[in-house]
């Protein structure tokens, strides 16, 4: 056995993620995403008033891109770990409980099906309201970051996604039930505290640094026609491939020409992101690489009648040919 010291410090595990008032059950987890929600709705509103939109609308596209989002995210896990969901193996993390596929609470939300789904539930709303999406993907770019920070946190209450072991002062303290099934406990440990990568600090606090340089160049550089949105993706992507590395849990494409599913997405889109980013930028050079309206064509918001009829500028108007208005 090659046991190592155990840590002298370390960050604890919450004793429970789950709070029960009467029979409802009020999961940490959702509470985390619901706020990461909340969050970026607030501060995207900001940026989408900023850019020409109105008050209000990006609420009202949230009711849309949310749902499908979440719908996307987790057909996303279960497509790409559907061995924990529809597998007769006695392997390690291989089980039949079709029904634990919608149990969402219980985590499993693939970020990247989460955007495309909420990609598509934008794109509708867009359609609908008569917005550009590209705009709208650049104002609400750092929202998204806002917001994964927030969210990631939910893994922390449900002691999940976490790195490899550790005895760095902020290792994660980690229950024995909550370690995957096929990593070798004794191998690494003498005993408890089982002590973990927190990853899900890492990814909170990179997706925070993020937003302030996504946010930073967006303002140096005017970004625009989806731009900001390839910056997010790239800004992203470059943490998330590091982050993606350390962690332990055993997912059905664990290994793939020697990364992780997660890895080579992780690689694909910031090379899809950064090609985007240069092409649209050559498109568009200063000083126009932003869009005139955040509105499709002919789809610009109507002035009130009464501001369209204002007295002020009848009484004003020169009355034409010389004749008097009767």
């Amino acid at each position: 056995m090659t046991a190592h010291l155990l840590p002298a410090l370390f960050i604890p595990s919450p004793g429970q993620g789950v709070w029960h008032l009467g029979p409802l059950p009020i999961r940490a987890y959702a509470l985390c995403i619901i706020a990461g929600v909340v969050a970026a709705v607030w501060f995207g509103e900001r940026r989408w008033v900023a850019r020409g939109g109105e008050h209000g609308q990006v609420g009202d596209i949230a009711l849309w891109a949310v749902p499908a989002g979440l719908i996307g995210a987790r057909a996303y896990h279960v497509a790409t770990d559907h061995a924990l969901y529809f597998s007769h193996s006695a392997a390690p993390n291989h089980h039949w409980h079709p029904l634990g596929a919608l149990e969402v609470w219980n985590g499993g939300l693939g970020i990247w099906g989460g955007i495309a789904g909420g990609a598509v539930g934008a794109w509708l709303a867009c359609r609908f309201y008569g917005i550009r999406l590209a705009p709208l993907a650049d104002a609400l770019a750092p929202a998204l970051l806002l917001a994964q920070a927030i969210g990631r946190w939910g893994n922390y209450f449900n002691q999940e996604l976490f790195g490899g072991p550790t005895t760095k002062p902020w290792g994660l303290k980690i229950d024995r039930a909550k370690i995957p099934d096929g990593f070798d406990v004794e191998k690494h440990f003498s005993g408890p505290p089982y002590t973990f990568h927190p990853t899900f600090l890492y990814e909170s606090l990179w997706d925070l640094g993020a937003l302030g340089v996504v946010v930073w160049l967006d303002r140096r550089l005017r970004l625009g026609f989806g731009r900001c949105f390839a910056l997010y993706v790239m800004a992203y992507c470059l943490g998330r491939v590091w982050i993606e590395h350390l962690r332990i849990d055993t997912i059905e494409l664990n290994d793939v020409a020697g990364l992780r599913w997660g890895e080579w997405m992780s690689i694909i889109l910031f090379l899809l992101a950064l090609t985007y980013f240069v092409a649209v930028g050559r498109r568009h050079p200063a000083p126009d690489t932003r869009e005139q309206s955040v509105y499709a064509e002919g789809r610009e918001p109507v002035a009130d009648l009464e501001a369209a009829h204002d007295p002020a500028d009848v009484e004003t108007a020169e009355p034409s040919n010389g004749a008097s208005s009767s």
